[in-house]
Order: structure tokens, then C-alpha cells, then sequence
């Protein structure tokens, strides 16, 4: 009798054990997990980011041509559009600075 409960003690031991184990192997599961999914969320990201690098180039590049054919109509909208931006950038900077200081 006292050897069975002696092996039912060690078998409780040992589960626990294993238990133990297999709950540590879940949390790095898990991390592991939740690395890749944000890995791709960077890498996501990363090609939005890439795409609209490209489109603004390429924006950037007509604009110039447009500008060196001499047309003055397209002379006009390039430095409204420069204007519009720094306008914009500044009220943004400013918005975003008030703010903080709330």
C-alpha cells in the first residue's frame, strides 16, 4: 500500500512537472506567435510606406516636367501646391504642439 501511494506521489510530482513545461511551451508559443504577426505588420508597413515613396516621386518628377515646359499656368499650380503644403505642415506642427502643452 505504502508503495503505491509513493508511486501516486511521484506520478502528482512528475505531472506537475510536465504541466509546468507545457504552460512555459504555450507562453513561448504564444510569443512567438505575436512576434511574426507583428513582424508582418512592419513588414506591411514597410511596403505602404515603399509604395507611396514611389508614387510621390514619380508625382514629383511630372511636376517638374510640367515646370520646365515654361507653361506659367503649371508654374502657378506647382507653387500653389508647394504653399498648400507648407501651410498644411505648419498648421499641423502647430495643432500638434498646442496640444502637448495641454
Amino acid at each position: 500500500m505504502s508503495a503505491a501511494y509513493d508511486r501516486e506521489q511521484q506520478n502528482n510530482s512528475r505531472l506537475s512537472e510536465l504541466s509546468s513545461k507545457v504552460s512555459a511551451l504555450r507562453g513561448v508559443t504564444v510569443d512567438i506567435y505575436d512576434n511574426a504577426r507583428d513582424q508582418h505588420v512592419i513588414d506591411n508597413s514597410s511596403d505602404v510606406f515603399s509604395s507611396m515613396t514611389t508614387s510621390i516621386k514619380g508625382s514629383a518628377g511630372r511636376l517638374g516636367r510640367m515646370a520646365q515646359q515654361g507653361n506659367k499656368v503649371a508654374i502657378f499650380k506647382l507653387a500653389g501646391i508647394i504653399i498648400g503644403v507648407v501651410v498644411v505642415v505648419w498648421w499641423g506642427l502647430s495643432f500638434l504642439l498646442r496640444s502637448k502643452k495641454a
